[in-house]
C-alpha cells in the first residue's frame, strides 16, 4: 500500500476517471507547490473539476467507481453551499478536497492549466502564475511562505505582467486595492535574497 504521503496512486486514478468522465480539471494546493516551488509536506490533495451539466451527484458516482468515498455525508445543501467535495481515495487513504468550478477565475486557470508527467501518467497542474494569484487570495502564513517558494524557484520564469494585471481585476471586483502590493511585498523580498546569495 502506497504511503498516505505519496498521492501518485490517488492521482492516476483521478486523472483516469475525471478523462473517461470529460471532465476538465486541474491540481493546486500544496501539492501544486511542490511542484512548481518547494515541497512541503501535506496530508491531503485539493483540485477543482469543472462539472458538466449532469452535476455533482453523477460526479461522485464515477469517483466512487474509481476507488473514492465521501468522507462526510452528501448533500446538494452542503456542496452548493461550500462548494466541495471531501473524498478519500481507498487504497491511499488520502483525502481528497474536490472543489466544483465556478464562472470567472477558475475558468481562466482552467484555460491555463499545464500538462505535467508524474510517472506514467499526465496530471493537469494550475499554471504557476494562477497558484501564486490563489495563495495571495488565501493569505495565510503557509499561504505566503508557499508563495515565496514559488517565486525564488521560478523567479526566471513567471510572467509578471499576467500576476499584476489580473490581481488589479480582482482587486476591483472585490473593492480592495492590497493584493498588488501584498504581491509586490513578496517578490521584492525574494528577489532581494536571491541578489544576495
Amino acid at each position: 500500500m502506497p504511503s498516505p504521503s505519496d498521492p501518485a496512486s490517488l492521482l492516476r486514478a483521478l486523472s483516469k476517471a475525471l478523462s473517461a468522465h470529460g471532465c476538465r480539471w486541474y491540481l493546486f494546493g500544496a501539492q501544486a507547490v511542490t511542484i512548481w516551488g518547494r515541497p512541503r509536506l501535506t496530508t491531503d490533495v485539493d483540485v477543482t473539476v469543472e462539472i458538466a451539466s449532469a452535476g455533482s451527484e453523477a460526479l461522485v458516482a464515477v469517483l466512487g467507481a474509481a476507488g473514492f468515498r465521501l468522507s462526510e455525508a452528501f448533500s446538494d445543501q452542503f456542496v452548493r453551499s461550500a462548494r466541495v467535495l471531501p473524498l478519500i481515495h481507498i487504497e491511499s487513504t488520502m483525502p481528497l478536497d474536490v472543489v466544483l468550478a465556478g464562472p470567472g477565475l477558475e475558468e481562466q486557470f482552467l484555460d491555463r492549466v499545464i500538462a505535467v508527467q508524474v510517472g506514467d501518467f499526465t496530471v493537469p497542474v494550475i499554471s504557476p502564475e494562477d497558484l501564486v494569484l490563489t495563495k495571495l487570495l488565501a493569505g495565510r502564513e503557509k499561504d505566503v511562505g508557499d508563495i515565496r517558494g514559488v517565486l525564488h524557484a521560478r523567479t526566471d520564469s513567471l510572467d509578471l505582467d499576467y500576476i499584476r494585471r489580473t490581481l488589479r481585476v480582482i482587486e476591483e471586483a472585490m473593492g480592495q486595492s492590497d493584493l498588488v502590493s501584498m504581491f509586490e511585498t513578496e517578490w521584492q523580498r525574494v528577489t532581494g535574497s536571491r541578489r544576495r546569495e
